[in-house]
C-alpha cells in the first residue's frame, strides 16, 4: 500500500507539473494571439482613420471647392451674352483660375483615379488663360472677341472630366455624411 501511495504521489506531482507547463505554454500562446490581435486591429484603425481624415480634407480642400467653382462657371457661361466683361473677366476667369490653382496646389487631394481628368483640366485652364490675356490686355483689351474659348486652340473643355470630379465629390461626400 505505501508502494502504491508512493507511486500515486509521484503520479499526482508529475501530472501537477506536466499541467503547470501545458497551462503556462497555452496562457503565453493567448497572450501572444491577443497581442497580435489587438496589434492587426490599431494598424486596421490606423488605416481607416487615415482614409477617413484623407476623404475629409479632399472633399473641404478640394473637391468641394472645385465643385461649386464648376457650377458657378457653368452659370456664368449660361448667362453670358454678346460682351459682358465683367461677367467673363470676374466670374469666369477667377473660377477657372480658382480650379486650375486648387488642383496644382492641392495635387496630393486629387484621388488617383481622377489625375488624367485633372491633368486635361488644367491644360485645358492654362490655354484658355493664356488665351484671355492675349485678347483682354488690361491696356489694349480687344472688345471685338465675343467671348474667349480655348476650344479654337484644340482644347475643348474637358465635360467628362467635370463629371468625374463631380461623382467622385459626391461619391466621398456620401461616404463621411450620408
Amino acid at each position: 500500500m505505501e508502494q502504491f501511495l508512493n507511486l500515486l504521489l509521484a503520479a499526482l506531482i508529475s501530472s501537477s507539473v506536466v499541467g503547470l507547463i501545458v497551462g503556462f505554454l497555452f496562457k503565453r500562446k493567448s497572450e501572444t494571439i491577443a497581442a497580435e490581435v489587438k496589434n492587426q486591429f490599431e494598424q486596421n484603425m490606423t488605416m481607416f482613420k487615415s482614409s477617413h481624415v484623407w476623404k475629409e480634407k479632399t472633399v473641404s480642400e478640394l473637391l468641394g471647392l472645385i465643385n461649386i467653382q464648376f457650377n458657378r462657371t457653368k452659370r456664368a457661361s449660361d448667362r453670358y451674352t454678346d460682351t459682358n466683361l465683367f461677367l467673363e473677366a470676374k466670374v469666369l476667369k477667377e473660377g477657372n483660375q480658382t480650379i486650375r490653382n486648387l488642383l496644382l496646389e492641392k495635387a496630393y487631394l486629387i484621388p488617383s483615379e481622377l489625375m488624367k481628368e485633372a491633368n486635361d483640366l488644367i491644360e485645358h485652364y492654362d490655354v484658355w488663360l493664356e488665351e484671355f490675356n492675349k485678347q483682354r490686355d488690361a491696356e489694349n483689351p480687344n472688345l471685338n472677341q465675343k467671348f474667349i474659348y480655348a476650344g479654337p486652340q484644340g482644347f475643348l473643355f474637358p465635360r467628362k472630366a467635370e463629371k468625374k470630379f463631380k461623382d467622385k465629390y459626391q461619391e466621398l461626400w456620401n461616404e463621411l455624411y450620408a
